[in-house]
């Protein structure tokens, strides 16, 4: 008898179940079905940059970016470089972002002179000597080859790519590193990094200073990544 009513019961759940998916549609795919779709749907970042880069990214610098000169010229260091990190976080406010690490990000624009090249390593910078400003920051503007795997200035600065915006924190880190990428491939490719002192430089970019769990901030020297970059004579 209970395997009579055993039987009755799973024959009920049978039925019920091929009714509602007969009312819903649902769909069986096989488990290669299933990870081809999981596959479909993977984060390319490539693809990602492409879709914000000459509409979104460029033009919120063309819109926003702020004079260096302005930003610099507030900020007041003792004699070790350093300045407090509650005037440091008025100026902020008032220039930049401040995300969720508790680090300062700006997007700037400026103009100046080359000064002094450091292309010993495959992370080139250039020392600018910056129009409108003589304090003692010093401005370094990276050139390439590379640029730091953990410097996610430009994709910090813009304000519109936040963490919310992917599925996970590795695509949120694959963004900034083909921001950077891309960088490398449209700003900075075909730079000759053997004839640059003396040169005009005119540039909008990124910085970005960290402050977690640091009562006083080194702002000694600032090292800007580029989005656009004209060198003169």
């Amino acid at each position: 008898m209970k395997l009579k009513i055993s039987s009755i019961g799973i024959g009920a759940a049978v039925f019920l179940f091929l009714a509602l998916a007969g009312f819903y549609g649902f769909t069986v795919i096989s488990i290669e079905e299933a990870q081809n779709v999981v596959q479909s749907e993977a984060f390319d970042p490539v693809t990602y940059v492409d879709g914000i880069w000459e509409s979104e990214l460029l033009p919120t610098f063309d819109e926003q970016a702020v004079d260096l000169a302005d930003i610099l010229s507030e900020i007041e260091l003792d004699a070790s470089g350093t300045t407090p990190k509650d005037k440091l976080t008025a100026i902020t406010e008032r220039y930049g972002l401040i995300t969720v690490g508790e680090a300062h990000v700006y997007m700037v624009k400026g103009r100046g002179t080359i000064v002094n090249v450091n292309a010993e390593t495959s992370l080139g910078t250039v020392e600018v000597a910056l129009d409108g400003y003589d304090g003692p920051v010093k401005l370094l503007l990276y050139i390439g080859a590379r640029i730091p795997s953990d410097d996610t200035s430009v994709r910090d600065a813009v304000g519109f790519i936040t963490f919310g915006d992917f599925r996970e924190q590795t695509e949120y880190g694959k963004a900034a590193t083909e921001i950077n990428k891309r960088v490398l491939s449209t700003v900075l490719s075909g730079i000759n990094r053997d004839d640059l002192v003396g040169k005009s430089i005119s540039f909008k970019g990124a910085f970005t200073i960290r402050t977690f769990n640091l009562i006083q901030i080194d702002v000694s020297e600032i090292n800007i990544v580029p989005v656009e970059l004209e060198l003169g004579e």
